[in-house]
């Protein structure tokens, strides 16, 4: 059980008794005799709970209420002849009262009844919190290029039903924001949004952590516990890396997906799951289901709404604002304002970004130390994964039908302006013809529009 519990009581054999008590039921107790002893103990320690006597030899415990009670929740020990005095702690503030003798029964209910109540309120105050960080953010996704805008289109468009939704996307690319963003426009926003790596636990964890587990499932299993799913409910449980799990879960994940019902493990009743699965990859899955590795079934019922979020390399005008949101939201040092200048830019934009967004964020924050009492962060600044970072770089250029010499050629030309920031001078270089030509293709196709030095 997490936290400890300190009793303060001057009656020696009262407290050793309370600890006891408390101890035999899992608790991690400490008990003091003196107001004094016990200031020294809070200068150490931080309590999820102290029971108080009303009377101490060198302090009127009652006295003392207002100096605790604003930083740990309060159980007042009293004599059956200062009920009042018990009331008026509850008003400073105690969360319960005890009287003197104490029953077993009865100190086991209130300190578990005050724990709970605590848990509670926290878990409120977690839940308003992050209802107004919703409503104050704006949208996770940041950038406003046409692939992006694709993305938050179709989130739009599904975020309202309660259908599956599977998010694919290379690593790094931010396929938990799309999640998230789902979420936060769906009728689930004002109920827990729950992810789950599925990569990272063993398939028996997995499963316990998933469904959650009766006592006595497996060796340690010494009471109930809930999973992930019911932790989610009426929300949306978020599996992240999907194409990592077993057949076994896979088997009792699609039970869920098609009946809204599943078993603890190691139970025999049938519970329901309210709750709405978003899941993600970056594996191909239908080509896992032509290999027998994922079931056709699980992947069928998951793919019920398909978002692809595109590779940072494809939608290079959000590369400035991803970094500057970077800059600007970075949590460590902030002694100086930070800025990108223009060639920086230019050489975060023609970097051909392997690791996505993620890898964009570890550079950004590499530079902010690099460039040290420096205001701007300049090209010298910014270090890649690789020093020959474009060395055998993919172009996929991708159309629904068989394209003309020219539509390549057009697509080709707009993706070196993307990749180059306009910089006709190196486009022409790379394309082989004259600056000249390259003036005559941008305005042939239309690219004057693309940013330019």
């Amino acid at each position: 059980m997490a936290g400890r519990i300190l009793v303060i009581e001057d009656d020696k054999t009262l407290n050793e008794l309370i600890v006891m008590q408390l101890g035999r039921a899992g608790y991690r107790v400490d008990g003091v005799t003196r107001w004094s002893d016990a200031t020294r103990y809070l200068g150490t320690h931080e309590p999820a709970l102290i029971i108080v006597d009303g009377k101490l030899p060198d302090a009127d415990g009652l006295e003392k209420l207002p100096e605790i009670v604003s930083d740990y929740p309060v159980v007042v020990l009293t004599a059956y002849g200062s009920v009042r005095n018990a009331v008026e702690a509850i008003k400073i503030g105690a969360a319960d009262y005890l009287l003197k003798p104490v029953s077993p029964e009865e100190l086991l209910l209130t300190v578990k009844r005050t724990l709970e109540v605590v848990e509670i309120r926290n878990d409120h105050d977690f839940c308003k919190q992050q209802l107004k960080a919703k409503a104050s953010r704006g949208s996770l996704l940041i950038g406003t290029s046409a692939p992006l805008r694709e993305v938050q289109r179709l989130i739009t468009a599904v975020a309202p039903d309660d259908i599956s939704v599977l998010v694919q996307g290379e690593s790094g690319t931010g396929k938990e924001l799309i999640a998230r963003e789902i979420h936060d426009q769906s009728n689930r926003a004002d109920r827990h949004f729950v992810a789950v790596d599925c990569c990272t636990l063993q398939e028996k964890l997995f499963e316990s952590e998933l469904f959650g587990h009766e006592r006595g499932a497996f060796t340690g299993a010494d009471r109930q516990k809930k999973g992930l799913i019911e932790g989610a409910e009426g929300g949306t449980l978020f599996l992240d890396e999907i194409g990592e799990i077993g057949a076994a879960i896979q088997a009792k994940l699609l039970r869920v997906l098609e009946t809204g019902i599943f078993r603890r493990l190691g139970g025999t009743k049938d519970l329901q799951a309210n709750v709405r699965i978003v899941a993600a990859t970056n594996r191909d899955l239908e080509s896992m289901v032509a290999g027998g590795e994922f079931r056709a079934d699980l992947y069928y019922r998951l793919n019920g709404f398909n978002i692809l979020m595109p590779p940072l390399r494809e939608r290079r005008e959000d590369i400035p604002a991803l970094a500057g949101h970077f800059i600007d939201h970075h949590n460590f040092s902030r002694r100086i304002e930070k800025q990108l200048s223009p060639p920086a830019v230019r050489k975060l934009t023609a970097y051909d970004w392997p690791g996505n967004v993620r890898e964009l964020k570890n550079v950004i924050e590499r530079a902010i130390i690099l460039s040290g009492p420096k205001g701007q962060i300049q090209p010298e600044h910014l270090a890649f994964g690789s020093s020959t970072p474009n060395k055998g770089a993919l172009l996929n250029l991708t159309f629904d039908h068989e394209p003309s010499m020219g539509e390549l050629e057009e697509s080709y030309l707009r993706y070196l302006l993307k990749k180059h920031s306009g910089r006709r001078t190196q486009v022409a270089e790379l394309m082989g013809i004259s600056e000249r030509n390259i003036y005559r293709l941008i305005k042939r196709y239309g690219l004057e529009e693309v940013k330019t030095e």
